[in-house]
């Protein structure tokens, strides 16, 4: 009886030491695939003028940084010098559109003739600024920063070196057009974008504002002209897109 009591409890212990090793080896495991997946995002991540690829998701030290930036906004309005013939403007110079009809307008060294973009107003050469668009609905979009020498009558990618760094949204697909492309996963719709520039940084970074949420920052950029904001809201898709782009005033409260 005793052997079997003896027998029975040294089989409860081996079974439970297998148990945790079986736990052990699974964590292991899990400790190295997240490894090993963060270092492969990090490589295809970079690329271009040093920048530094970021996923979606706001740790602490990301949200103190977002609450910094909000401090650095600037007013900002469109310019429609700059807007090219088929964008329609609201009056007070803070929403843009895809109108579908080409407008007879002067064409001025200043505006877009090939792609539906647009500039502010207001340029900066140094320091730091940051600003929000409103992309509540819509299903395609385009925006960041560009230099003044961007070009703007030719069919151009916005890269870094090409005078762009941008974020470019299409149905649920999300990229930096960099130098290669940086893809960004989307765990949510994207209701607001912020954009905050550090100029004598180099820094170009953009935040899911609702998710409270990096996105993605280009590093090492080299700037040595006036930057613009510079927004597209894209085609129209036949009425599919045809919700404006707004520039938005910062809540502070958030």
């Amino acid at each position: 009886m005793r052997r079997k009591e003896w027998t029975g409890l040294e089989g409860r212990r081996l079974e439970e030491k297998r148990k945790e090793e079986r736990e052990l080896g699974e964590r292991r495991r899990n400790e190295w695939t997240g490894g090993e997946r963060r270092r492969m995002e990090k490589r295809r991540g970079g690329g271009g003028e040093g920048e530094e690829g970021r996923r979606l998701g706001e740790s602490p030290p990301h949200r103190k940084r977002r609450k910094r930036v909000q401090q650095y906004e600037v007013e900002v309005t469109l310019d429609p010098d700059t807007a090219q013939p088929k964008l329609i403007l609201s009056d007070d110079g803070k929403q843009v559109h895809d109108g579908g009809v080409v407008k007879e307008l002067p064409d001025n060294p200043k505006r877009f003739t090939q792609y539906l973009y647009i500039l502010t107003r207001q340029s900066f050469s140094s320091g730091r600024f940051y600003f929000e668009v409103q992309v509540k609905d819509k299903t395609a979009w385009w925006l960041g920063v560009a230099r003044e020498s961007i070009r703007r009558k030719d069919l151009i990618t916005f890269t870094p070196e090409n005078g762009g760094w941008t974020l470019y949204f299409l149905k649920d697909k999300l990229v930096f057009f960099g130098n290669p492309v940086v893809n960004l996963l989307v765990r949510a719709k994207l209701q607001k974008v912020g954009v905050f520039v550090d100029y004598d940084a180099g820094l170009v970074s953009f935040y899911d504002v609702e998710a409270r949420a990096h996105i993605y920052s280009a590093t090492g950029c080299t700037f040595s002209e006036p930057l613009y904001p510079i927004l597209s809201p894209c085609s129209h898709d036949g009425g599919r897109n045809s919700t404006p782009l707004i520039i938005s005033p910062v809540n502070q409260t958030d």
